[in-house]
């Protein structure tokens, strides 16, 4: 199974379960299902994607999580955790906001000694490719439920590229199917947030720490 962590900054920690959850249907319906990466199915029927949830608005305390999370996977073996997804539903709504803040994340990267170990890639619900509409569908292919910050392992990915020898062509691939999926086909997906309003415990329960 995959795994979860949390970091609360105050609450129960079942309020972390519902965003989780909008995660993996994210990935399942949209990421596996149009196949938008390639590489994604492998580790999610392995049980080798962990998620943690940062239910701060406090992007200093991400960026703390953060660091505890990309030494976490650099210290586990990738067939234990093979990747990381970051959610952080309260913080870096705004994109722009977020487009700084991964500046940040990167500066901590080089700081920790990891750049070139691992990387961090991003998605975020307002993502938007330079000269693009808002609403054109391509920008779905980096858009999540919630901001999103993805750790990588750069050694899983030099796997994956020779595994599938013409990775590059998986941004043009991604962009034809998209637009063939139109907007409308996109939100027929239901991917976006589901999660209760914050103060609203769900049912589900979680692990703080």
């Amino acid at each position: 199974m995959t795994s979860t962590s949390s970091i609360f900054p105050m609450g129960a920690p079942d309020t972390a379960a519902p965003f989780i959850h909008d995660t993996v249907r994210w990935l399942e319906k949209a990421v596996i299902a149009l196949n938008l990466c390639p590489f994604a199915k492998g580790v999610h029927v392995k049980g080798q994607v962990h998620y943690a949830v940062a239910l701060t608005d406090n992007p200093v305390a991400v960026l703390e999580l953060l660091r505890e999370e990309l030494l976490a996977l650099h210290g586990m073996p990738a067939e234990v955790r093979d990747t990381t997804l970051l959610v952080l539903p309260h913080c870096l709504k705004d994109f722009l906001d977020f487009n700084d803040f991964l500046g940040e994340a990167e500066d901590l990267l080089e700081a920790l000694g990891l750049d070139g170990t691992l990387q961090i890639a991003s998605f975020h619900p307002q993502f938007q490719f330079a000269g693009t509409d808002v609403d054109d569908v391509t920008n779905c292919t980096n858009r999540a439920p919630y901001p999103t910050l993805h750790l990588l392992r750069e050694d899983s990915i030099d796997r994956a590229v020779e595994v599938f020898p013409e990775a590059e062509a998986i941004f043009e691939r991604n962009m034809e199917v998209l637009e063939d999926l139109g907007m409308e086909g996109w939100l027929a997906l239901d991917v976006g947030p589901h999660a209760p309003v914050p103060g609203v415990a769900s049912a589900e329960g979680g692990d703080a720490r």
